[in-house]
């Protein structure tokens, strides 16, 4: 009998006398995703097909939870021995993760072509400390959305510049009879009010911290708590709101039955799809309003990056896949419901096409786009005002003293 004889010869096999392919060892990535919001699953999973073909060396298990799941899964999974070696994570997590050495100093791997190329706001999303944790891949603030066709009934010819201004039109709608209540937001005990009551406290020039200290139970942050407190008992916001999350505000705004929300980026999109919103075509965008002599418009960072976790056994090739996924030609091709982090994407018609609109409220919303707060312990402090957030919509404790309850809980 033959022995076969098996020898690696300029990427082939001799086996058994015959010349075979030689069989690449591949790497396989584990990477975590949120499934709401921005890029849809099946946008992932499409530009991670795209990369797995360009890198048939390299196979990536992908895994989608909520975004309220996604920071406890990342640091869950680093002591379980396994975990993951990419992971999206949101703008307020860099100090945590950083302290932590949850997520991987990349500062090394970010090119003056990147630096130069990358929006600059963008930036803030994956920095701490003067270091950089990954790549900044979701660029996102809220918007105020309104049904152009609604207004339209009520008689009312644009969209309101202020927060006052858009309390007065959904009194419009609503003593017209057009809709019981016209506003839609994302109040439930969750991030998604902190990033509403962020979006206020900008608009009236609040600030969450000073010197390290919450500084949000004073000013234009008592304002804005008290702004989403007066809104939800006039009735002209929509009593379930304090359980909405973003999605639950898409669909009540795809149903047609609120004249205004406030949403991020990928809800134009959507929204404007007939087959299935009964509002498509009808779709306004805005940034969100500001607040008379103190703010033109308002916004909130809610931008999002990719790391590779310090646990990662391939880091290499985690990186070169988050180079892909940031890149862009990957953004420009899924530009629908994430907007590029790339500064020429917003002269290319292929990018801007179709959602003009959007384009013009974004060039102004991503640049006024409010931080919450840049600390180890914002997870404790995010839901302290939580808490203070449900309390005072509820009726069980002022704004004021709910957020100087707030202050107290915060852990600073």
């Amino acid at each position: 009998m033959l022995k076969s004889i098996g020898k690696t010869l300029l990427g082939a096999v001799f086996f058994g006398g015959l010349l075979v392919p030689h069989a690449f060892a591949e790497t396989s990535l584990n990477a975590l995703f949120m499934a709401q919001a921005a890029y849809s699953e099946a946008d992932v999973r499409a530009m991670t097909d795209a990369f797995t073909k360009a890198n048939p060396d390299i196979k990536v298990n992908l895994e989608f939870v909520p975004y309220e799941g996604l920071h406890d899964k990342t640091v869950l999974a680093q002591g379980s021995g396994g975990g993951y070696d990419v992971v999206l994570f949101d703008v307020i997590w860099p100090a945590e993760y950083a302290t932590n050495k949850v997520l991987v100093d990349e500062t090394s791997k970010i090119t003056d072509d990147m630096k130069k190329g990358v929006l600059p706001g963008a930036w803030t999303t994956v920095q701490y400390d003067g270091k950089y944790y990954g790549m900044p891949w979701i660029l996102d603030t809220k918007y105020l959305f309104y049904n152009k066709e609604i207004l339209e009934k009520a008689g009312i010819k644009t969209p309101p510049k202020t927060w006052e201004e858009l309390g007065e039109q959904a009194k419009i709608i609503k003593d017209k009879g057009l809709l019981k209540t016209p506003i839609a937001w994302s109040w439930s005990q969750a991030e998604a009010a902190i990033c509403d009551y962020a979006t206020l406290v900008s608009a009236y020039g609040g600030d969450f911290l000073k010197d390290g200290k919450p500084d949000f139970q004073n000013g234009g942050g008592v304002a804005a708590l008290k702004y989403m407190v007066d809104s939800y008992k006039s009735g002209l916001t929509n009593p379930n709101s304090k359980e909405f999350l973003e999605e639950d505000v898409r669909k009540v705004f795809e149903n047609g039955d609120a004249a205004f929300a406030l949403n991020w980026t990928y809800m134009y999109n959507m929204a404007n799809d007939p087959k299935d919103s009964k509002v498509a075509g009808k779709v306004g965008v805005v940034p969100a309003p500001g607040v008379t002599g103190t703010s033109e418009v308002s916004a909130v960072n809610g931008s999002m990056g990719l790391g590779i976790t310090a646990v990662s056994k391939h880091p290499d090739e985690a990186w070169k896949y988050i180079e892909f996924m940031t890149s862009q030609a990957t953004q420009n091709q899924y530009a629908k419901l994430s907007l590029p982090i790339w500064a020429s994407s917003y002269d290319d018609p292929a990018v801007t096409k179709g959602q003009e609109e959007l384009i013009a409220a974004a060039k102004l919303g991503l640049a006024a786009m409010y931080p919450r707060p840049t600390t180890p312990k914002y997870q404790e402090l995010s839901t302290a005002l939580q808490q203070a957030i449900q309390e005072a919509l509820l009726g069980q404790s002022s704004p004021e003293d709910a957020l100087n309850t707030a202050a107290k809980n915060s852990g600073l």
